[in-house]
């Protein structure tokens, strides 16, 4: 199967017409028709259902097409990915973290990296779920975590980065926004967002709320919901300070509690490129220097 006939095939999925397909493909029908049938010859079924009207897909081919479209877009942006690293880079380091904001120096140490290590391409990847899974298949370089992930893991070397304390997060207008610092009885009364892949440290300060019986709950899938439930007045939420983006969006109030996240990068101990060790203490340095900024 060749990428001209991928094409070919999610072309004609879209026209089912082969010779607006053709023409679209800038080749002759007879061609196209070729790369179809060669195409269908090496999967062993038909994608296509032909009549003098033009082509329907069959049941197989529409599933097959679908998959292939999702195939084709990876391999696209796999190919952008090499040209852009061919032509200016000679190594990368991918840093696995699950949204932008969890390491909000980042931006600034790739901006730094670069002044001294032009040829070396940093790659962050979101990844919400799975994170530590791909890390462990060697899918990327460096991994942002809880220290509490990270205990029960051979073959890696844990970097300490920050620690990050749990906030309340409010609408700016709320009356709890003009406070210094949130205790559990402001919160009687209210209605706290609650799930969406909690760490354990947040849980457990959500559970001891919800014990009390004087706040509602409302259980949300994953922290962007969350925020959009705050924006529109249902409630309000407690979050780890590594989940703020600092746009001033929403208030930030530290909460008046002992648990607070252990934030780690995490190398595999096989990976001894100096680089790889620059970048983290770049990262460990800014967080050093940053000793007022709120986490």
């Amino acid at each position: 199967m060749t990428t001209k006939q991928i094409d070919y095939c999610i072309e004609l999925a879209h026209t089912l017409n082969f010779s607006r397909a053709a023409e679209n493909q800038f080749v002759s029908q007879p061609t196209f028709s070729y790369q179809i049938r060669l195409l269908e010859e090496e999967i062993g079924f038909a994608i296509f259902e032909r009549s003098g009207k033009g082509a329907a897909l069959t049941p197989a081919g529409a599933q097959f097409v679908a998959f292939l479209a999702g195939m084709r877009e990876d391999l696209k942006r796999a190919i952008e990915q090499g040209q852009n690293f061919s032509a200016q880079f000679r190594d990368s380091i991918s840093v696995s973290l699950m949204v932008r904001q969890a390491v909000y120096f980042l931006p600034e140490a790739m901006r730094l990296f670069a002044e001294t290590h032009p040829e070396v391409q940093i790659t962050p990847v979101f990844q919400y779920e799975n994170g530590v899974e791909a890390f462990l298949r060697n899918e990327v370089d460096l991994l942002f975590a809880l220290k509490e992930q990270t205990r029960q893991i051979r073959g890696i070397v844990v970097h300490e980065l920050f620690e990050s304390r749990i906030y309340l997060i409010t609408d700016k207008n709320d009356p709890l926004a003009a406070k210094n610092r949130i205790r559990e009885p402001d919160l009687y009364g209210r209605t706290l967002m609650v799930g969406g892949g909690s760490p354990p440290a947040l849980r457990a300060v959500q559970h001891r709320l919800m014990a009390s019986g004087k706040i509602s709950h409302f259980n949300s899938p994953d922290h962007d919901t969350t925020l959009t439930n705050i924006a529109a007045g249902k409630g309000v939420c407690l979050a780890p300070g590594f989940l703020n983006d600092h746009s001033g969006q929403f208030a930030w109030i530290p909460y008046d509690c002992k648990e607070t996240f252990s934030c780690v990068l995490c190398a595999h101990k096989n990976d001894s490129r100096p680089s790889v060790t620059a970048l983290i203490e770049l990262l460990r340095q800014l967080y050093r220097d940053a000793v007022a900024f709120p986490l």
